[in-house]
């Protein structure tokens, strides 16, 4: 079609780029449909119709190279300048663009996925120990180790290159590295087998649930006390969840109102406040305080102190425990290691600067009340536990906290003035090195009873996610119907773990249940649990409805699986849902059933 307007200076060299570039694009495209093909054959568990799988790789790792070769000759002969038709240099730009795109993110994808010691360990694994003496089998697992925490580590440096450097950064990653080899180095699983074990777990779960009679799902109806202090609690949770939200500053705030939002903290964003206030730490200070402003209600006059110290978010994912020196009266006070942390960090400024002090001096008559959200709950629920001797009035509100928080005896001292609030299935809440272990058991088991080949289980995934559908019709059901806890690893489950993991003797010797260095931990406080009733659509949120509960910590204790255990974690979700949950309830006190008059309202 455009042949004629190549008759130019450089258009020989422009066509000639153009043919090769289709010759070379045809066999990557043959390639890519033969490792499609190849790869559609089998099952997880079995990989045999997939040998062939290797060579398909390596030929198309080898176009790589006449790839970039080209797309650096079409860049070079772009940058020369050459007179020709516009339309056509605006295609060849456009090839030559698309060209690194597709190149640097395939690179940075491997550099990511890829892991370099699976030739390393398929020798080791397939021979057992055993060939060697225990001196050169310690070491060689020493090894092992030392490198998947290594690649991790790169890996985690990688994804959070914008972070700082400092010591406590660096310890967080090296932590955070051997807690995620630790969980993946002795599988066979790549991201694909993780996302179709998911699939058929919540498709399970789902057809457990709808088998279950009403009575194994409510086992008995709270009485009036309960109801009373539900609803009191419920207040509160809705009053100081807008402090919580507001924490995360004019994102959150945008991003809940993306039409008003701008124009309402334009104004805070050009001014200058930090001689008035005292800001500390972070970015957009301004920005920050007036969507604050904006989310609470609040004057410039009601803020005592603010900071926007943002640097301990990687030090939170610590997944450790370590001993607190409280002085609470309770005998194990171990916790979340970075989170413990983070919240020492306020501890400190609260009360080497005086902060506490000086708010109580010009507002004597206040309690003090500390919230947060997420990561920021659990700090808000360990602060509360160390200023509570100080402080014997206060309360702590904790929104979507993280279950591996606390030990079991700092759990039951937290009930005393700490407050949970849990948004269905949300995953932070349910989220701790045991579970994650429980988790990944789950999904081996279900992949090694699923007979399908994956691309069916995906695709099918996705289409139950998006429409819904009858999850009996799915691969989903277990062979024999058996659901007890797994004590032995399944035929087709070892395949897909390395030999002499401590996952593959399914015992309590896995590092993730090491009592010594992940200990059981718990959620703080009370906990209210918020259940969305029915099912509102797999599209639509807004016709939700919920209904809140006093829950027990054991109802957390499995992570579950569906499209809304990341959404459910949001805070402005929690936000919707809350306001419903409080309306519904007011409404039907002031309306209750046999039209009823004389009702007490607080």
């Amino acid at each position: 079609m455009h042949r004629g307007k190549l008759d130019c200076a450089g258009g020989v060299l422009l066509s000639s780029y153009l043919i090769v570039l289709i010759v070379l694009l045809a066999v990557i495209i043959c390639t890519l449909t033969a490792i499609v093909c190849v790869s559609m054959k089998g099952t997880i568990c079995n990989p045999g119709p997939r040998k062939s799988m290797a060579k398909l790789l390596y030929i198309r790792l080898a176009l790589f190279l006449p790839e970039m070769g080209w797309a650096s000759l079409g860049a070079a002969w772009i940058a020369d300048d050459i007179q020709c038709d516009k339309t056509v240099v605006n295609g060849i730009i456009a090839t030559v663009v698309v060209s690194w795109i597709i190149i640097v993110s395939t690179v940075v994808t491997i550099i990511v996925v890829f892991d370099p010691l699976g030739g390393k360990m398929a020798p080791y694994s397939s021979a057992g120990p055993n060939h060697l003496d225990s001196h050169e089998s310690s070491q060689l697992l020493n090894g092992l180790k030392t490198a998947a925490t290594s690649v991790w580590e790169t890996r985690i440096k990688l994804l959070c290159c914008c972070v700082g450097k400092d010591d406590h950064t660096r310890v967080a990653f090296s932590s955070t590295a051997e807690l995620f080899s630790t969980y993946f180095s002795d599988t066979d699983l790549v991201p694909s087998d993780i996302a179709a074990g998911l699939t058929l777990l919540h498709q399970q779960q789902d057809n457990i649930r709808n088998s279950q009679e009403p009575d194994e799902v409510i086992s008995h109806s709270p009485g009036p006390p309960q109801e009373a202090d539900l609803d009191a609690e419920l207040e509160n949770c809705h009053h100081y969840m807008q402090f919580a939200a507001a924490a995360y500053g004019w994102p959150l705030y945008i991003y809940r109102n993306p039409f008003t939002g701008l124009c309402k903290i334009g104004g805070d964003c050009c001014r200058t406040r930090t001689a008035e206030y005292d800001l500390v730490g972070g970015d957009q200070l301004s920005c920050h305080f007036g969507s604050i402003l904006q989310t609470t209600g609040l004057q410039y006059r009601d803020f005592i102190h603010i900071s926007f110290h943002d640097k301990d978010i990687l030090t939170d994912l610590s997944a450790e425990s370590e001993d607190l020196n409280l002085d609470c009266g309770v005998q194990d006070c171990s916790a979340h290691k970075g989170i413990s942390q983070a919240a020492r960090y306020v501890y400190q400024r609260l009360i080497n600067n005086g902060i506490l002090s000086q708010a109580f001096s010009i507002a004597p008559e206040y309690r003090l009340v500390v919230v947060g959200h997420s990561l920021g709950a659990g700090a808000a629920a360990l602060l509360a536990i160390m200023l509570r001797s100080s402080y014997p009035q206060l309360r702590c509100y904790a929104f979507s906290p993280p279950r591996g928080l606390l030990s079991k005896s700092l759990y039951e001292h937290s009930k005393n003035f700490t407050v949970s609030l849990v948004l269905g299935k949300d995953i932070i809440p349910r989220l701790s090195v045991t579970n994650l272990g429980d988790l990944k058991k789950r999904i081996l088991r279900v992949i090694a009873h699923c007979d399908k080949p994956k691309y069916k289980i995906l695709l099918r995934g996705c289409w139950y996610e998006l429409f819904g559908g009858d999850p009996d019709n799915l691969p989903t059901e277990l062979d024999g119907g058996a659901q007890g806890p797994l004590t032995q690893p399944l035929l087709g489950e070892q395949s897909l773990l390395t030999h002499g993991s401590p996952t593959y003797s399914f015992s309590s010797d896995s590092p993730l249940e090491s009592p010594a260095k992940y200990p059981h931990l718990y959620p703080p406080g009370r906990i209210i649990h918020l259940e969305e009733e029915g099912t509102s659509g797999r599209f639509c949120r807004a016709a939700a409805r919920y209904s809140a509960r006093w829950a027990h910590e054991s109802q957390f204790s499995k992570i579950l699986i569906g499209p809304k255990m990341l959404t459910d974690h949001m805070p402005d979700v929690l936000m919707k849902a809350l306001d419903s949950v409080v309306s519904d309830r007011a409404a039907y006190v002031f309306c209750p059933p046999g039209g009823g008059s004389n009702v007490d309202v607080v």
